[in-house]
């Protein structure tokens, strides 16, 4: 029966209410629907808040002065002018002997291009100091007030515009400057503590999944299981931190310090303070999440095709691995998603697993020590200086673009495999 002749049904048997209660029921949902969009708005409206916010600090005018004043070395300050043997002979004058090695160790400084050697006397000798930092808005909109802010308190500054995410900032290791200072040895302790931590908690997720919803059977100790995983999910991560602490790091020392494969070179002075045991740390605190979104994925999958699988004789496993894993695997990428997005941003149980907060060697293996962009960044914004909090705020959004690449790579595959299935 029509709508229309539903109601004229009604009218007809004398029940006079519906059409002045369809007319609240529709002002009842236009106003839900309203708060709805206006808690949507509001989010998107946070969101870009805090990335203006990020970027404000990422990009602006900078006021830097000599850290030595190049008038020393040359007549007028062109260095330019300095033959290549008085550019050596000024590097060999002012650099320490520690350093110096470590130029000769890359390349000699007597074979050096002249270019070369222009560029390590203006970083290494002359160098740059940051007096006075400009958030982006400052640079501008108010650049008149900053040029009459630089004439009254640092008329001798160079005022430059810099993006403080740059090549240089993601090639270059820690240091004391925040002007010198880069991600790269946290970029590189990212990428493997998150690729451990995928390659444990993953397929150890999945198959715990499986014996869940497929074989474990429906008793009251199963059922404990299943409501301890989900309270896991919401356990604060710090102590996940302990739990790796008292696990990783000391109870099972000799293995993720590498000294029981004779990975290191000195094994009394090895601890577990390494990226294993971070990989380790994190997969447990991402492993409930992968488990609940996985249960919910294969718990989506109709009973049907299950049947019609053992219908024609197939055994149990087959049904799992033929039917029900290859209809359900993009929704287990999409908790997959979820659980990189937490892992990525963690700090907590990485600083109680013994993060670095200050290293200036990339990681060689599994067994070296860390240090990650969660970790540099909170690091750096606890310092004082305006100019390492400009430094946070571009590893942040080196930060973001790291974690929306791989959430981006694993969108694209389950929406290929969304498609392989659709058309299958």
């Amino acid at each position: 029966m029509s709508a229309a002749k539903s109601r004229a049904a009604t009218d007809a048997r004398g029940d006079g209410s519906f059409l002045p209660n369809l007319g609240k029921r529709q002002a009842y949902g236009r106003r839900w629907a309203a708060a709805f969009a206006a808690a949507t708005i509001a989010a998107v409206l946070v969101l870009g808040a805090l990335v203006a916010s990020i970027v404000n600090d990422a990009f602006g005018l900078v006021a830097m002065e000599y850290t030595v004043d190049p008038a020393t070395l040359a007549p007028g300050g062109d260095i330019e002018k300095l033959s290549d043997a008085e550019l050596v002979a000024a590097l060999e004058g002012n650099l320490k002997s520690r350093r110096l090695r470590a130029l000769g160790n890359e390349k000699p400084l007597a074979e050096r291009e002249r270019a070369d050697l222009l560029a390590l006397v203006e970083d290494e000798v002359i160098g740059w100091e940051v007096v006075e930092t400009f958030s982006l808005a400052e640079s501008l909109l108010g650049r008149a007030k900053v040029d009459a802010f630089m004439a009254a308190e640092h008329p001798e500054a160079k005022l430059v515009f810099r993006s403080w995410v740059n090549a240089r900032f993601l090639g270059s290791s820690q240091s004391a400057t925040a002007i010198d200072a880069g991600v790269r040895s946290a970029l590189i302790g990212t990428l493997m503590t998150i690729l451990i931590t995928l390659a444990t908690a993953f397929p150890i997720g999945i198959a715990a999944a499986i014996w869940l919803e497929e074989y474990a059977k429906d008793n009251r100790w199963n059922r404990f299981i299943r409501v301890n995983i989900y309270n896991l999910a919401g356990v604060p991560s710090i102590i996940y931190g302990m739990l790796g602490l008292a696990i990783f790091v000391r109870a099972l020392e000799p293995i993720t310090s590498g000294a029981a494969f004779g990975a290191v070179a000195d094994p009394t002075g090895a601890n577990g303070r390494t990226i294993l045991s971070a990989g380790l740390t994190l997969a447990l605190l991402v492993l409930p999440v992968i488990i609940i979104n996985a249960q919910e994925a294969f718990r989506a999958v109709p009973r049907t095709l299950r049947e019609s699988g053992y219908a024609v004789g197939a055994t149990k496993w087959q049904v799992v691995w033929h039917h029900v894993l290859p209809a359900s695997f993009d929704r287990v990428l999409t908790g997959a998603i979820v659980a990189v997005s937490r892992a990525i941003g963690e700090t907590a149980p990485l600083v109680v697993v013994g993060a670095s907060t200050f290293l200036t060697q990339d990681p060689t293996s599994v067994f070296s020590k860390f240090t990650t962009l969660p970790i540099q960044i909170y690091q750096w914004t606890a310092r004082p200086q305006e100019d390492f909090h400009n430094i946070a705020a571009a590893a942040i959004l080196v930060l973001l673009v790291l974690m929306l690449s791989l959430n981006a790579f694993a969108i694209i595959l389950r929406n290929r495999l969304r498609a392989k299935k659709r058309f299958a």
